[in-house]
């Protein structure tokens, strides 16, 4: 405890680290108070309460329930998400984007410029749909196309705030400010879930209360683990003479991730598990078979719907890891810089060698993703609550391991430029060498 209150007063004593929280907590406080500001013309007391399963209820996770308040930041920071993603694939389709990724400070620039360009042509496409499907005609006190109207407006007007407020966080803030708010919007629900599932279980069920405390405890000891689990390649560099100094003759080390793909995997299958129950639902009135299928696949806590997912977990982990991590790349830049792998010919044996080792971590990270992806479903075979559940894996419990492991990783670097010990008595916290946002 005393470590941890003199850790408290460190951060507290540097005023460039004190200021950067400050600001971070005041627009994170900006961004929740929005988060219950209802849409005009709506009655928030005819609005459904219940809890769907699915991709909605992931973007409902993701704003802090914004989504299922119809507030003016329903639809948060997931337009500028799903935009960011289709800017990640042009850049590795086209070679337009590849070339503009390339072009550094300014190739940046004009990528961030089209990327909120796009989130705004998602934002008013999705708007569009929220406010036909997912508001019901009973909660609404004026007329639906003139609601559509100006709360598409206000639906676009409330993601570009979020998006300016996110990008003031990284700037003037501590942490990824776009991270930060996909993480505040999960936590933001994680007290009203852990009180639901206490009072749940009662006086009598305390003991089983603490167990599922403690198994959440292992489940988020594992999920750092598979985010922070690396298999290091050594990289010796050859001597140089450069001038009249000898240079290089040092070894270092390539870290592959077991887990290179990030929680995009599942992001991806969670967008595609949808379609097997919609496409079975046109059937459901003519066949008993479709009528099953239907609500195997409307539910995520059925056998079926998770070995599908965890199937469409482990194809996209291969996938997005094939096209984000080039060995034909890595192996031409050791080239380039004089490095090698010892007892490795450089160019292209190099390449075959990363390629190898990546397909052999690339399976055991693909199935304890999937494995997390599951625990929800499983957690709830033990009586779980589904609100309390869903903090056990999926989407929503990685996201949370790597922007805490970020943003701690900053803090502690402000610390030991100033000369105080870090945050862990000894070693280091290991964050993650990309933000949530740019893995997604």
């Amino acid at each position: 405890m005393n470590k941890f209150i003199t850790t408290l007063k460190n951060i507290w004593s540097i005023e460039e680290l004190r200021t950067r929280i400050l600001n971070t907590l005041l627009f994170i406080t900006v961004y929740r108070v929005g988060s219950y500001v209802v849409l005009p013309g709506i009655d928030p007391a005819r609005l459904p309460k219940g809890q769907g399963n699915g991709l909605l209820d992931l973007i409902n996770t993701f704003s802090g329930g914004a989504f299922q308040n119809a507030s003016i930041f329903a639809l948060g920071i997931m337009p500028y998400i799903s935009a960011s993603i289709a800017i990640q694939l042009l850049t590795i389709a086209l070679p337009y984007f590849q070339k503009m990724q390339k072009d550094g400070e300014s190739g940046r620039r004009k990528l961030n410029q089209i990327t909120r360009v796009l989130t705004i042509f998602v934002t008013a496409a999705q708007a569009v749909a929220y406010t036909q499907s997912q508001i019901p005609a009973e909660a609404l006190m004026i007329e639906r196309s003139w609601f559509t109207l100006y709360s598409t407006a206000i639906l676009i007007a409330g993601t570009i705030f979020c998006m300016w407020m996110g990008e003031r966080i990284t700037d003037k803030g501590i942490g990824n400010g776009i991270s930060l708010l996909i993480m505040i919007g999960i936590v933001a629900r994680f007290p009203i879930a852990l009180l639901q599932e206490a009072g749940t279980r009662g006086t009598g069920g305390l003991l089983l209360f603490v167990i599922e405390l403690v198994a959440l405890y292992f489940v988020v000891m594992g999920a750092v683990l598979i985010t922070q689990a690396t298999r290091r390649i050594p990289v010796q560099y050859a001597k140089q003479v450069v001038g009249n100094k000898v240079v290089g003759g040092q070894r270092q080390y390539i870290p592959l991730k077991l887990n290179a793909a990030g929680v995009m995997p599942i992001i991806f299958a969670q967008a595609l598990m949808f379609v097997p129950g919609l496409v079975a639902g046109y059937f459901a009135e003519k066949s008993d078979t479709a009528q099953s299928i239907a609500q195997a696949f409307n539910s995520y806590d059925h056998w079926q719907y998770n070995i599908l997912f965890a199937f469409l977990i482990i194809i996209f982990t291969y996938f997005y890891t094939a096209i984000s991590v080039n060995p034909q790349q890595i192996a031409d830049d050791m080239k380039r810089s004089g490095g090698f792998i010892p007892g490795v010919k450089p160019g292209f044996e190099t390449s075959e060698y990363i390629g190898q080792i990546l397909d052999r971590i690339t399976l055991p990270g693909a199935v304890m993703l999937a494995l997390v992806a599951v625990m929800p479903a499983i957690a709830r075979l033990f009586g779980v609550s589904q609100g309390f559940a869903q903090f056990f894996g999926g989407t929503s419990l990685l996201i949370l391991v790597g922007v805490v492991l970020d943003t701690l990783q900053q803090i502690e670097s402000y610390l030991l430029m100033r000369r105080y010990e870090g945050l862990m008595k000894s070693g280091r916290v290991q964050g993650r060498t990309e933000s949530v946002s740019s893995a997604i």
